[in-house]
């Protein structure tokens, strides 16, 4: 994996199976509108729910013949911007048009390396990160009084 901390995608355009479980090659594959959901959720901040994005993605790429890579290249652009990634190897648009899955691939692992689990979403990767909200514990009392 490469260091997080410049301008790089942590891994390359056609890595969909450099993992021993291909799973997020698989996911792209098979359900990439579950993948893009995924994806917009946490580019979003949790503005727009995994569901929603994703099911806007397969309506658009259902109903268009293939053109959900126009949605799905603006998020593209928005995690670059968000991490500071070189638009690599050619622009945003181009590489979801010419290879649609290996780009939703590349930035599902890409969130995925810097730290989120993609199947919980942004909310809960917040929480797990310690970054929510402080919530109060329930105030105890110590035992009955007269």
């Amino acid at each position: 994996m490469a260091s997080l901390n410049n301008d790089s995608w942590s891994i390359g355009l056609y890595g969909c199976c450099d993992d021993r479980v291909c799973a997020a090659g698989c996911l792209t594959f098979f359900c990439p509108c579950v993948a893009f959901g995924r994806i917009a959720e946490i580019v979003d901040r949790g503005g727009t729910s995994c569901c929603v994005s994703g099911t806007l993605y397969m309506l658009l790429a259902s109903v268009t013949g293939g053109w959900g890579c126009l949605y799905s290249c603006c998020y593209r652009s928005r995690l670059r911007e968000q991490y500071g990634l070189k638009e690599k190897p050619c622009a945003d648009c181009c590489v979801h048009w010419s290879c649609e899955f290996c780009a939703l691939c590349q930035e599902y692992r890409e969130l995925k390396n810097r730290g989120f689990d993609m199947r919980l979403g942004w909310h809960a990767n917040m929480e797990k990160m310690g970054k929510s909200a402080a919530t109060v514990a329930p105030q105890a009392y110590s035992g009955m009084t007269r």
